[in-house]
């Protein structure tokens, strides 16, 4: 009778032992594949959004200091807001080839990839770039088309802190994601499937 009890507790053992193996192997798939769709995701973000954002601002930037050293000084308009008639040909040249482009290429990345915006809401900042934006936009579109005269720049300053976020929320990402990319490949069950297919 003893080799019978052996037997059913042996077997209740594996039991046991096979239910917990598999219950920590669920687990580990589920928390693989949560890490893999937070990768993805901050993938798109960076990719689609941010990385873009981040290049724009770099770039326009640069070019805000080109335009600076074409004027020989440190800003745009002076007190007065009046501009040189040559100084004027040259913002308008800035400002239509580099700055009102930029601006739509940057409005376009906000509208059509809000859903990849970091964080819960739309921030405020990039609320103040929009208006800014779209200031300037059309009342230069209103000079261009009816003459309308207007002060040559958005009634709204360019907003520093929405250029300081984006480029910090870049960055934001760029560390999650590397830490995202530590934390799959230390997962054993993520090494043995990107492993087996080399």
């Amino acid at each position: 009778m003893q080799p019978v009890w052996v037997a059913l507790i042996a077997a209740g053992g594996a039991a046991v032992g096979w239910f917990v193996n598999h219950w920590l192997a669920v687990r580990r798939e589920e928390g693989r594949r949560r890490l893999e769709a937070q990768l993805k995701f901050v993938e798109r973000q960076i990719e689609e959004l941010y990385g873009p954002l981040a290049a724009a601002l770099y770039e326009g930037r640069r070019t805000f200091r080109d335009l600076l050293e074409s004027l020989g000084r440190n800003y745009v308009f002076p007190p007065n807001g009046e501009l040189p008639e040559d100084e004027l040909r040259t913002w308008l040249f800035w400002a239509e080839s580099e700055f009102l482009p930029r601006n739509e290429y940057v409005k376009t990345l906000l509208k059509t990839k809000a859903h990849l915006i970091y964080g819960g809401e739309f921030p405020e900042s990039y609320v103040k770039f929009l208006d800014h934006c779209n200031s300037w936009a059309v009342n230069h579109r209103r000079w261009k088309e009816q003459q309308v005269t207007y002060s040559w720049h958005s009634k709204i300053n360019w907003p520093e802190d929405f250029e300081v976020q984006a480029i910090e929320t870049f960055q934001t990402l760029k560390r999650h994601h590397a830490d995202l990319i530590g934390a799959l490949m230390a997962n054993p069950s993520f090494q043995r499937t990107t492993s087996g297919g080399c």
